[in-house]
């Protein structure tokens, strides 16, 4: 079957929307290289202080050298295996956890006191208890960035679940159904949108979480190179650091975004 021929109108249109995203990606990259340019020109003319601000030839120069090394791959690879791990035990935990509390209504108003306290409870306060249980090593820091954003994935999962449309559950047990066909025919499917958004939440939180816990208890990665930076007063290194970070972040969440395409396009 043919399609339809967009009309002289609709071609307009998509042209007027093809034309703007073009001007926004060229603003963004001119906006991008501004800062860089401004920035460089204010650390040679010594505006400010190349050494406690760097620059973006300085920041280069250090990138360079840690690559010809190989140690800056060491740091991004330990960082990113941690948050990836982290993330699919976050989302597999919450979406678990959430069922379980969709399933039981005695459970769900027990524990959600609870869940609330934890979700409350500022991470970072954990870490110094989290070493002394599991040790300085990458067990900790993965269990920190867990806890960061596994207690409020529960909950804004469980919201959704009960949320869920109650008159195609009504049909499903008009039919005969069991509360595993409500699970599986509409519960879980018309939770995809809400599954994928907050994986894309959890992708950034799991992301802080490492960060965290490597500043307290890493001998690699990204959050132990800016401690480890900032101890031995190389700026140069530790804006490296926080500059791949963001890349990494917004890879991360582009990943997510890509999915997220594929499965509702």
């Amino acid at each position: 079957m043919r399609e339809a021929t967009p009309t002289l109108t609709q071609q307009e249109f998509l042209a007027k929307e093809k034309q703007h995203k073009t001007q926004v990606r060229i603003i963004r990259v001119f906006l991008f290289v501004l800062f860089l340019a401004v920035w460089e020109l204010c650390a040679r003319l010594e505006i400010i202080d190349a050494f406690i601000f760097g620059s973006p030839s300085r920041i280069g120069a250090c990138f360079i050298r840690m690559t010809a090394d190989g140690s800056i791959f060491l740091h991004i690879g330990v960082t990113l295996y941690e948050t990836v791990v982290s993330f699919f035990l976050v989302v597999t935990i919450a979406v678990a956890v959430a069922v379980g509390l969709w399933a039981s209504r005695t459970a769900s108003e027990v524990l959600e006191p609870y869940l609330v306290m934890l979700n409350s409870l500022p991470k970072s306060a954990l870490a110094p208890l989290l070493i002394v249980w599991l040790g300085n090593n990458m067990k900790t820091v993965i269990v920190a960035a867990v806890s960061v954003a596994v207690f409020g994935s529960i909950l804004t999962l469980h919201t959704g679940f009960v949320q869920t449309n109650p008159d195609k559950i009504k049909l499903i047990y008009s039919l005969g159904g069991s509360k595993k066909d409500v699970l599986t025919k509409v519960l879980i499917p018309g939770s995809i949108p809400l599954i994928i958004s907050n994986m894309k939440v959890n992708v950034g939180l799991c992301l802080v979480g490492v960060i965290i816990g490597e500043f307290l208890s890493a001998k690699a990665g990204l959050g132990y190179l800016i401690i480890y930076a900032s101890q031995v007063f190389k700026m140069d290194m530790l804006v490296m650091a926080i500059v791949i970070l963001c890349i990494v972040s917004t890879l991360l969440y582009q990943g997510i975004a890509v999915l997220e395409k594929k499965i509702t396009g």
